[in-house]
């Protein structure tokens, strides 16, 4: 088949160019450019990523240490991909049972993909040396899960238009986890019933990120940390007006602006608090009865002061401390009114003898610190 010899061309094409490029890592080539490493030369002259010219050079490494293994690359038996989760399978087991470990990941090769070949990698001990298997494939699992406790990232970032974008790096048992709460929520026969009708017949991209805003949105507010007093729960600030079905946006604690409808939808769901102005409200000043501000005036100060009042600070409202304008212990009030939020820094500073603190006339602090 015509796709087929074009493939173990491309394998031998390849292992040709691995070879040059270790060749050209021997001899320093990039050296008479001033190139920082052959990689980085290699990426500047091909027009390639550094990040690919550097994994180029890695294998190329190895293959030198696997002739066998470069052998069946350059015959086109193995291709690049499979070549690369053989290098590291075999890099990984014991010195003395690496050459069988080789033998036998090229002949599983010729039947299974990377992503099986990688599986049977991790178990290649069970064919070569069977007691050790188990003992070998734990020691890899653990070094796999400190590696990814270490690399767990999550970034996201706001596009300004109503949507945020984001990445994540989490270990893969959490991944799992994830994946099976949103399977069970965007699951047709589950949307079906909520939704009505036949519903998709699997579950989409779209409909799995939909199934991601439903997960955040029900997850139990009383099982998250407390932070500034209270549960990481957002409030939703609203005239009663829009509540009863106005139309007016609201806005929540964070900063975002919500239409009425979505308001009027978040108020009914669990871990959000409708912060209705102009209706019912908890009490909000307990004056000298208690010296910590309560959770409801917290979440009082959170909605009108948006977070530290330090000018010049950001810090949400969550992460901040309530601070007495008046010292609790000089007779000051625990009160909204008489509240003030600063983050932890800035609560030092207030408590410094050597900053000042001016009231601006927005309702900011400003901290000067003495000469």
């Amino acid at each position: 088949m015509t796709l087929a010899e074009l493939t173990r061309l491309a394998a031998r094409v390849a292992e040709l160019e691995l070879r040059v490029a270790r060749h050209a890592d021997t001899v320093d080539a990039g050296a008479s450019e001033g190139a920082t490493s052959t990689a980085n030369f290699s990426a500047h002259r091909t027009r390639q990523t550094r990040t690919e010219t550097h994994r180029k050079m890695r294998l190329s490494a190895a293959l030198e240490a696997r002739p066998v293994l470069r052998g069946a690359l350059s015959t086109g038996a193995v291709r690049l991909d499979q070549a690369r989760v053989i290098a590291a399978a075999v890099e990984a087991v014991p010195v003395e049972h690496a050459d069988r470990a080789e033998g036998l990941l090229i002949r599983f090769a010729a039947d299974h993909d990377p992503k099986t070949l990688t599986v049977l990698g991790r178990r290649i001990l069970a064919y070569v040396d069977p007691e050790a298997a188990d003992a070998h494939e734990a020691k890899l699992v653990d070094q796999e899960e400190r590696r990814a406790a270490q690399s767990t990232r999550l970034t996201m970032a706001d596009d300004g238009h109503g949507r945020v974008h984001g990445r994540f790096t989490i270990p893969a048992r959490h991944a799992a986890m994830l994946k099976k709460a949103l399977l069970a929520i965007a699951a047709p026969k589950h949307r079906a019933s909520v939704d009505g009708g036949q519903g998709e017949r699997r579950p989409t991209a779209k409909r799995l990120g939909q199934a991601f805003c439903e997960y955040v949105e029900r997850y139990p507010a009383d099982r998250l940390p407390q932070t500034g007093g209270g549960n990481a729960t957002v409030v939703v600030t609203m005239d009663l007006s829009t509540l009863a079905g106005g139309v007016k946006a609201a806005r929540l604690d964070t900063g975002e602006t919500v239409s009425g409808s979505e308001a009027r939808r978040l108020a009914c769901e669990a871990g959000i608090i409708p912060a209705v102005l102009g209706g019912m409200s908890q009490v909000l000043d307990l004056g000298r009865k208690t010296r910590f501000h309560t959770r409801s005036q917290r979440i009082a100060m959170g909605i009108e002061q948006g977070g530290c009042a330090a000018v010049g600070c950001y810090w949400p409202p969550g992460l901040c401390h309530a601070h007495h304008a008046i010292p609790w212990s000089r007779g000051g009030d625990t009160s909204v009114k008489d509240g003030i939020l600063l983050c932890p820094r800035h609560h030092t500073h207030a408590h410094d003898s050597t900053y000042s603190t001016t009231r601006t006339p927005d309702g900011k602090v400003a901290f000067a610190r003495h000469r």
